[in-house]
């Protein structure tokens, strides 16, 4: 699979945005295309200082902080760790169920525990022995067929495949995400050779967070890639004009 490179989307205050495409992952090892490698080579060249106190799945595509100065890598860090920074995602869901219909304004409260050895996560009963409570917020649901609804979901916690997760285990997995049960973009039945390069239709799409150098909010989105569909493409352009982004938390 051909990967694009990503897009820078403004960069300000030692805070670079860019737009991550699906199947490139974050960081990886030497020798394999990254996000970071990318932005090394490109973005602050060589000898310069280049901090990711921000991740997306590979799978994932959409809104990615980056930093240039050690000053803004700690500032954002910080600012993760205190949960003051809103991340807003779009997902297509396969209502594998009935009754498994997402609700607007509904609250998404589970525990979560990373599958040993594997790249992958697993439901868990809280006090579970390495399980971390996650919660994450439905902002705005909209069904576009029988078996398929567009959401937009601002998780307030950042666990190991949260949204895919968390999305699975209530029978509406994400469009894409065979992972996790999730029927292939295609529709095909085919053995999946990678799970992690699978473009999946789950989107960064918008994320707010304190400028480094005088605090004031600061806001980013990053558009959809061409592994959306059109239609659903325009679905939730219009969720998001009548959806007020959330603010960074104090």
């Amino acid at each position: 699979m051909t990967v694009a490179d990503p897009i820078v989307v403004s960069r300000q205050a030692g805070v670079v945005v860019v737009a991550k495409p699906p199947g490139l992952p974050t960081q990886a090892p030497s020798g394999i295309d990254s996000v970071e490698s990318w932005a090394r080579r490109c973005v602050v060249g060589p000898g310069g200082y280049l901090g990711i106190p921000h991740r997306l799945d590979r799978a994932v595509s959409g809104v990615l902080l980056l930093a240039e100065t050690p000053r803004a890598a700690r500032k954002l860090s910080r600012q993760f760790e205190r949960r003051q920074i809103a991340k807003r995602y779009a997902a297509l869901l396969a209502c594998t169920v009935a009754e498994s219909r997402p609700r607007p304004c509904d609250t998404w409260t589970d525990w979560l525990c990373k599958v040993a050895d594997e790249p992958r996560a697993r439901g868990a009963a809280a006090g579970e022995p390495g399980a971390r409570e996650a919660v994450t917020i439905v902002q705005r649901a909209m069904p576009i067929s029988d078996e398929r609804v567009v959401v937009l979901l601002e998780p307030l916690t950042g666990r190991m495949h949260q949204l895919r997760l968390q999305a699975a285990l209530r029978g509406m997995p994400v469009v894409g995400d065979t992972l996790y049960g999730g029927p292939s973009l295609d529709g095909a039945q085919r053995p999946v050779v990678d799970h992690r390069i699978e473009p999946i239709l789950l989107h960064a799409l918008e994320i707010t967070w304190h400028d480094p150098d005088d605090g004031r909010p600061a806001r980013a989105a990053a558009p959809l890639p061409s592994s959306w569909p059109v239609a659903i493409a325009a679905t939730i352009a219009g969720l998001v004009e009548v959806t007020p982004a959330a603010s960074p938390r104090g």
